[in-house]
């Protein structure tokens, strides 16, 4: 495996939560750069026995309902 992918979501407050798609690796962050280090140190422990990834990608998922009246 050379790269994960985390799904980020942005929570009401304001934080972002980070859910990886393929490991069970989840984690979050009040700030994005926040998250970034979480993420890191998510994954060096998750994969501490063995190589990890060459690779991290985050990808943010934004839903945003619009009134058209």
């Amino acid at each position: 495996m050379s790269e994960l992918v985390f799904e980020i979501t942005q929570e009401a407050d304001g934080g972002f939560c980070a859910e990886c798609l393929t490991e069970a690796i989840f984690t979050q962050g009040d700030s994005w750069d926040e998250l970034r280090g979480n993420v890191r140190d998510a994954v060096s422990a998750f994969f501490f026995d063995r190589p990890a990834p060459a690779t991290i990608r985050l990808h943010l998922i934004r839903d945003e309902v619009l009134a058209l009246s």
